[in-house]
């Protein structure tokens, strides 16, 4: 790969949101052919812009793109996959009611001589895509049925069926269990030996050290530099982006847990339609401790949260909370007993439009007579505000002022505030869900800190992640759900990732 001759070449590319954010600085970057190179930095850091640009997503303010030697200006994404550059983002788009092969053809379907859909000939192509890049699927399943990892594998063969040479991977790691991860490793190491280009997003490091030739580093809309994977480490990737140490060791500390916080008896949920989604669930926080919920997307975990915060009432079971039944309380109500972090920050946990301080007392100008003046009849704005400007303060949230719109804050920022919000409610339950999704490095470490903190003032937490390193990290218990079901509860010093996945995966361990 070293001697391989460079394919794209983007020169002092720089990019400004209105009114003034400079997303990207005079970046100049190059991607060879036949390479895997990753691009890695905090949120905010403008590794995902700087794609969308060579993509044709977002226009550059300045500087060229060199694509095959010639300059090229792709004004929308359509340009770029004709030219060959394809991109795969993290939420997976597909049509479910389609088969695998009708997904793949759509929009470039082969016709016959009258003018309609040559169905065989489309799905023999299709077939032979499949072959020739080895990927394990079956052409005719209906997308709706099969697991995450393969409508991940059906959305690049979309663009291999459109001959892209380039392909822009956006976190695909994200939702795949520890068994499925190497299986795609070794899909795109097939790719780029037949001499694909493969520019992988990702922040977990340890992956990027896998399965990169190259690392490129960004911060605050800079490239810092390009490294070769195998010159660089994990703690020196983690350095450069976020300019200081990282630790990535657990910090958690042993203690002794209390009594039991929440407690879930015989929780169920049925669908109209008769659809198991929770199936008999038993299980208990207690005080002091983190418990963590690991499951392959769609086997429940939503479910539990909606469940548990009145979004969804259960068909069966019942709901504590310190000895108090809230199986049939409101969200308001729950809301006295629960802190929340929700997995979408941007539809559940926070009004976007909204300026940060509105968002910052959500539920505190409820439940806290602070918040309000005239018997109730008004809020109290300066008590807001002043709240406000100590939640920024004390969770060390990055914000021009309190009446900043939210959405101009980083993902990260964003997740601080929502996380500082809801640990101030000073409940007894917290309840997370995805609390650390998207975040780079830094904000991560700074969340797991927040998280143990209420560990060790002796707060119940439950955690829903989708990446089990987070999981093994934090939790002193790890729950599994399979199809609705609790297939483990295991102490997370009796158990191992390769275990828990198992359980993820088929619902039992895997027999060696």
């Amino acid at each position: 790969m070293t001697n391989n001759p460079t394919l794209i070449e983007m020169r002092h590319i720089v990019k400004v949101y209105p009114p003034s954010v400079l997303a990207l600085d005079d970046v100049t970057v190059d991607f060879r052919r036949g390479e895997i190179h990753s691009i890695v930095g905090e949120n905010g850091a403008g590794k995902s812009t700087l794609m969308k640009v060579l993509y044709g997503l977002t226009q550059a303010n300045s500087g060229e793109i060199i694509y095959k030697g010639e300059p090229v200006h792709f004004r929308e994404p359509g340009e770029a996959i004709a030219a060959g550059i394809g991109m795969v983002h993290q939420e997976i788009v597909l049509i479910p009611e389609y088969t695998v092969w009708e997904n793949i053809v759509l929009g470039v379907e082969p016709v016959n001589w009258l003018g309609k859909i040559d169905r065989q000939r489309a799905r023999q192509l299709v077939k032979q895509k499949i072959d020739e890049f080895q990927f394990n699927l079956d052409p005719d399943a209906r997308v709706e049925s099969i697991s995450v990892a393969a409508r991940q594998k059906v959305e690049i063969l979309t663009l291999l069926y459109r001959n892209v040479e380039v392909l822009i991977l956006d976190e695909p790691t994200a939702v795949l269990t520890p068994q499925e991860i190497p299986q795609l490793f070794a899909e795109l190491n097939r790719l780029r030996d037949g001499g694909h280009t493969i520019l992988f997003i990702s922040h977990r490091l340890e992956e990027v050290l896998e399965l990169s030739d190259r690392i490129t580093v960004m911060r605050k809309g800079k490239k810092v530099d390009t490294v070769p994977a195998s010159a660089t480490t994990r703690q020196e990737l983690a350095r450069m982006m976020v300019g200081r140490d990282v630790i990535f060791t657990t910090r958690r500390k042993p203690q002794p847990p209390g009594e039991a916080v929440l407690r879930v008896e015989n929780l169920s949920l049925r669908e109209d339609h008769g659809r198991v989604r929770l199936n008999n669930l038993n299980f208990e926080v207690r005080a002091g401790e983190i418990v963590g919920v690991a499951g392959v997307e769609g086997n429940g975990q939503f479910e539990l949260v909606n469940t548990l915060m009145g979004i969804q009432k259960p068909t069966s079971g019942r709901i504590f909370i310190r000895n108090v039944d809230i199986t049939h309380f409101d969200i308001l109500q729950r809301r006295q007993y629960i802190s929340f972090v929700p997995q979408d920050r941007g539809k559940m946990g926070a009004s976007l439009v909204a300026p940060l301080w509105e968002d910052a007392i959500m539920t505190h100008h409820r439940l806290n007579p602070r918040f309000s003046q005239w018997n109730g009849l008004l809020l109290n704005t300066r008590f807001a505000q002043q709240f406000t400007r100590d939640l920024i303060e004390n969770f060390s949230v990055v914000a021009p002022s309190p009446r900043a719109p939210f959405r101009t804050l980083s993902g990260g920022n964003q997740q601080k505030v929502i996380v500082g919000r809801e640990l101030l409610l000073q409940s007894d339950f917290v309840l997370l869900d995805q609390p650390t999704r998207g975040l780079d490095v830094g904000s991560m470490e700074y969340i797991h800190d927040q998280i143990l903190r209420i560990r060790a003032e002796g707060r119940a937490v439950l955690m829903i992640s989708a990446d089990l390193e987070e999981i093994f990290l934090l939790s002193d218990r790890i729950l599994v759900l399979y199809r609705g079901q609790l297939v483990g509860n295991l102490p997370v010093e009796q158990t191992n990732p390769q275990e828990v996945g198992s359980l993820m995966l088929e619902g039992q361990v895997q027999s060696s």
